[in-house]
């Protein structure tokens, strides 16, 4: 599986931001899904997890209310909808494609990553 990211940017906070992460590869649709990001002199965090149907998913404490994970397997697509951004949402956003069905809160669960996509959210 390849995944290419894209749709970040400069916003002002407040702003919103569609993120979308395009895979390859014949097993995508099997795949659980995450987001992560990771600022300047920080770890790698997760941001958001989906299975590998939509049918559940799991969004980090800090983004609750504001970002929406989801995705659509035809197009071999996750996204992340991020409304209401803040300054401490600036960061490289990666997506990542799990080893198994189901998303995961630890980077070390995922085998394949995409390049990043960096998002800038200014005050």
């Amino acid at each position: 599986v390849q995944l290419q990211a894209s749709g970040g940017g400069l916003v002002q906070a407040g702003g919103s931001l569609r993120l979308s992460c395009v895979g390859s590869g014949r097993t995508f649709s099997r795949n659980g899904m995450g987001w992560f990001r990771q600022a300047p002199g920080k770890e790698r965090e997760f941001v958001a997890g989906i299975t590998w149907n939509g049918g559940g998913t799991s969004h980090a404490d800090s983004v609750k209310g504001r970002f929406t994970i989801s995705r659509d397997n035809a197009k071999k697509t996750v996204y992340l909808r991020m409304n209401s951004l803040k300054p401490e949402d600036t960061a490289v956003y990666y997506c990542a494609a799990a080893y198994g069905s189901d998303w995961y809160e630890a980077p070390s669960s995922y085998l394949y990553w995409g390049q990043g996509t960096q998002v800038t959210v200014s005050s």
